[in-house]
């Protein structure tokens, strides 16, 4: 019954997006959430959030001023004693009754990410579905917890362990999925008993706010969340407070090193996915009708703004054949805004993203790359000033390559070409990127070779986008991922907290019975 009259949509309040008007009076501004309130900022600066099918101003964000900054992590710190103190039981409670709520309200949650990110509406469901499934996992926790135990090391004496949390941990997390990646990060944590100070990325704000309310509303007490917006500063906050145990991250390698050493300097630990160049290597005995709607779909998928997007082939001999049709696929492809029917791509972040990305695939043609479909110069009838590029082919791609060696994160494939799978293998391990790769083949001892030689932390076989579900980990490598404990799944658990140890001895001639126990045993209350 609890959880039918917490299923509240968001349209009965929204005081997270509606706050003290600047610049416009029909601009909503967003707010902070600090100790369980909704509350407007007092700083003097502010960026624009746009809508990057047109371009138009949807909201403006607040730059954090360090009072409030301060003032949510004190937040945090307060209520760590009581919720690391409540059960885990009473923690799993909350969750589960939050993992309905965002089910209940997953298609407000979705419009809200397209209008803010661009990305279509069905992506934006997938986007919010497979952060809900890390929710789900999470509550699991009651399993995830449990510690180690060995009895009878020597005489009357036992070893066993607990796991417990950090204490105040953060996340910093991207533009791309402004569901799933904070919801990575503070359901694990908190169920594990931290608290969470949370800075979604400045341009999409909105869903991180509108799962804070719905989390408030499954019975998270005040101060277990806090939300600040901001940029380099509020980072840099983040970096240094020494009330900050832990720093979770998501987005580009030059923020992600920045973050990784700065917080690790302090004393953090820090986990930090990063930039990734992804590889499908196409064998020729691989089913070419699938192989193909497979490379398109995860090549241009959410207008190649992924980590896992699968922006490189490597066709290996006669499968370089099949890209005239491979180009074919990706011109049916319908670019619009995301909101509007039939839509498969939507526009880029931002008009500096969409500059980057054609002048990345200038460089290409510039270096002797042949252009097999170029979509810079789309035009959306009726988004004429959106950040549109529709999808575009590079061939004849070599490895030195500006485009090859940069990551573009736009609809943009670059494909190379090999001899053999011994030179496809060489090729992707010589790029230092270990995010994932997938292969496509019918022969498993191909596959078997591939995976076991390929030095990347994600394969797919005939799966273009292999990304773990939470019960594993997210487990990217080398250039892809700084740390040593990776997000979600048991690794998840093993970040956000740490173990202690008691080495325990009760003589048994001390053993005494006072009187007998004759009612009924009972735990968990």
């Amino acid at each position: 019954m609890a959880g039918v009259l917490l299923r509240r949509s968001y349209r009965s309040q929204i005081p997270y997006l509606v706050g003290r008007m600047c610049y416009s009076s029909t601009v909503p501004t967003t707010k902070l959430f600090i100790d369980g309130k909704f509350i407007d900022s007092k700083t003097s600066e502010w960026l624009d959030i746009r809508n990057p099918a047109t371009n138009e101003v949807c909201g403006r964000v607040p730059k954090a001023t360090k009072d409030e900054m301060e003032a949510a992590v004190k937040s945090c710190k307060r209520a760590f004693n009581s919720w690391s103190e409540t059960s885990v039981l009473s923690r799993q409670q909350i969750f589960l009754r939050y993992q309905q709520l965002i089910k209940d309200n997953m298609k407000e949650i979705a419009k809200l990410i397209t209008k803010e990110q661009g990305k279509t509406l069905a992506d934006a469901e997938g986007d919010v579905f497979r952060g809900l499934q890390v929710v789900e996992y999470a509550c699991c926790v009651t399993s995830l917890l449990l510690g180690e135990t060995l009895p009878s090391i020597t005489k009357d004496m036992d070893t066993f362990t607990y796991r417990l949390p950090l204490g105040v941990s953060a996340g910093i997390t991207p533009f791309n999925f402004p569901a799933m990646i904070p919801l990575w990060m503070f359901p694990m944590a908190m169920v594990c008993g931290n608290t969470f100070l949370l800075k979604p990325s400045e341009s999409v704000p909105g869903a991180s706010m509108m799962l804070a309310k719905l989390l408030q509303d499954a019975g998270a007490p005040d101060g277990t969340l806090n939300i600040i917006h901001g940029q380099h500063a509020a980072v840099d906050f983040i970096c240094d407070h020494p009330d900050i145990k832990s720093i979770s991250f998501v987005g580009s390698n030059r923020a992600g090193e920045y973050i990784y050493e700065r917080g690790s300097k302090h004393g953090k630990r820090v986990q930090s996915n990063m930039g990734a160049k992804n590889h499908g290597v196409v064998i020729p005995d691989a089913n070419k009708e699938n192989t193909l709607n497979q490379l398109v779909g995860a090549a241009f998928g959410a207008a190649g703004q992924r980590c896992m997007a699968l922006s490189t082939a490597v066709l290996v001999g006669d499968a370089k054949a099949w890209l005239p049709e491979l180009v074919e696929k990706a011109k049916k492809l319908i670019v619009t805004a995301g909101d509007q029917p039939g839509a498969d791509i939507g526009p880029l972040i931002s008009p500096q993203a969409k500059k980057r990305v054609c002048d990345l695939v200038q460089s290409g043609i510039d270096e002797g790359a042949t252009l097999l479909l170029d979509g810079r110069g789309i035009q959306v009838k009726g988004y004429e000033k959106g950040n549109f590029v529709g999808p575009t082919v590079l061939a004849n791609v070599k490895p030195h390559m500006k485009c090859y060696t940069e990551e573009i994160f736009g609809p943009v494939l670059v494909v190379l070409e090999a001899n053999t799978l011994d030179e496809a293998i060489d090729i992707v391990n010589s790029n230092p990127y270990g995010n994932g790769t997938a292969i496509f083949t019918t022969n498993g001892a191909t596959a078997r070779k591939y995976s076991n030689l390929v030095d990347v932390g994600q394969i797919g076989v005939n799966v273009p986008i292999p990304v773990p579900l939470p019960m594993f980990s997210f487990t990217g490598s080398r250039a892809s991922f700084r740390g040593d404990i990776n997000f979600y799944g048991r690794q998840g658990i093993q970040f956000y907290t740490h173990i202690k140890t008691v080495i325990s001895q009760w003589k048994a001639e001390d053993a005494t019975l006072t009187g007998p126990a004759v009612v009924m045993p009972t735990m968990g209350r």
